[in-house]
């Protein structure tokens, strides 16, 4: 795993790495500074706004990985962080504290630091003439802001140029609605979902580095027959599920479930959709698991299925009945695509008109800074 904070050691059960913050971070390319030269001048400026963060050091790493063209980057944080360095495709950074200047000059700002920060910066960047691409909830549901998966609803910002001398906002999706839709939105497309219920999975990493961490000690301390430190959830996380730890409506719903509602509605650009959504908080480190079941308008086979996500952008499907072998968490880690199977007829709807299948994808990339880094790519 390469993103979140820095020194790495392994988990002692999984194998996979978590984190320890530190006061230098290092995040280096593929030798990309070779293909950027050349490129400056046209170039847009960056600003990363909660760059220390598990999903800002993930920007770091895709940008590298997808040689995203900038002139020049602004690393942006908390008091807390300021002043501390970072090195970025062998060229030392100093992370700068948040302020209403720091938007000075800059064509391109990925906000994640919360939505208080975005609520508070995000205008402000605008009024710069900054074009934000915000990866927390503030902004999702506000009519005037496109919601955009770039797979699936690219022409919602199609109006919004880059250097047009008027600032922008677009909002990144929730992750667990990204990593659904962008395996229901190929079957939509073909059949028309006329009703979706989602079952979701989600790893630690979607509450953040301070999570991850919490859940390795935690691991830790049970097995040795320690109590559990519980700082970032109440309750155990290690060895246990739970419902998801958003705070819960008064219909019942919690908001985790309810984004995935509402969001869905608005990247489909269809009120009508019914969806319902349960979502449970479980003890993998990284990328979120969903069990999906989609009510068709239209008759689908689940061989046609199949073959749609078979050439769907983004998508793999991995689906061996014979040898039981489908998506999990760990094989989509640090993986862009997001991963089908269990693609099956749902035996409860008659005539073609159901299906069932199991999605996994890495939440803090695909779900989250990848989705995010995309949507810039479209503005290039």
């Amino acid at each position: 795993m390469r993103a979140p904070a820095v020194s790495q050691h392994h988990h002692p059960l999984t194998g996979g790495a978590t984190f320890a913050p530190s006061s230098k971070t290092s995040i280096r390319g593929r030798s990309n500074l070779a293909i950027r030269m050349g490129l400056k001048e046209d170039a847009p400026s960056l600003a990363i706004v909660g760059v220390t963060g598990a999903v800002g050091q993930e920007f770091l790493s895709v940008l590298s990985d997808r040689a995203f063209p900038y002139q020049s980057i602004r690393m942006l944080a908390s008091k807390r962080s300021a002043g501390k360095h970072l090195t970025f495709e062998d060229k030392d950074y100093i992370i700068e504290e948040l302020n209403q200047d720091s938007f000075n000059g800059i064509d391109i700002v990925l906000f994640s630091a919360g939505g208080s920060i975005s609520k508070e910066f995000g205008p402000i960047a605008i009024d710069h003439g900054s074009v934000v691409v915000d990866n927390s909830s503030a902004f999702r549901m506000d009519e005037n802001v496109p919601l955009v998966i770039p797979e699936v609803n690219p022409d919602a910002m199609a109006h919004i140029k880059l250097r047009s001398g008027k600032g922008a906002l677009i909002a990144n999706p929730n992750c667990s609605t990204i990593i659904c839709l962008m395996a229901a939105t190929p079957l939509h497309r073909h059949a028309k979902v006329m009703r979706m219920v989602v079952s979701t999975y989600q790893a630690a990493s979607g509450a953040g580095a301070a999570a991850m961490e919490e859940l390795d000690l935690q691991t830790r301390e049970v097995l040795q027959g320690k109590q559990p430190t519980c700082k970032i959830f109440k309750q155990q996380y290690a060895f246990n599920i739970f419902s998801h730890n958003a705070p819960v409506l008064s219909n019942g719903y919690n908001e985790e479930e309810m984004k995935l509602v509402k969001e869905t509605r608005k990247i489909w650009n269809d009120m009508n959709i019914k969806v319902t959504a349960t979502c449970i908080r479980v003890p993998v480190m990284r990328a979120h698991a969903e069990s999906i079941n989609l009510q068709f308008e239209k008759p689908l086979d689940e061989s046609t299925a199949r073959d749609i996500l078979k050439r769907a952008a983004g998508v793999v499907v991995i689906d061996d009945r014979a040898s039981n072998h489908f998506p999990t968490p760990l094989e989509v880690s640090n993986k862009d695509d997001v991963a089908v199977g269990r693609i099956r007829q749902d035996l409860s709807q008659d005539g073609n008109h159901g299906l069932d299948i199991f999605v996994c994808g890495d939440q803090i990339r695909k779900g989250a800074a990848l989705n995010a880094i995309q949507i810039a790519e479209i503005l290039l």
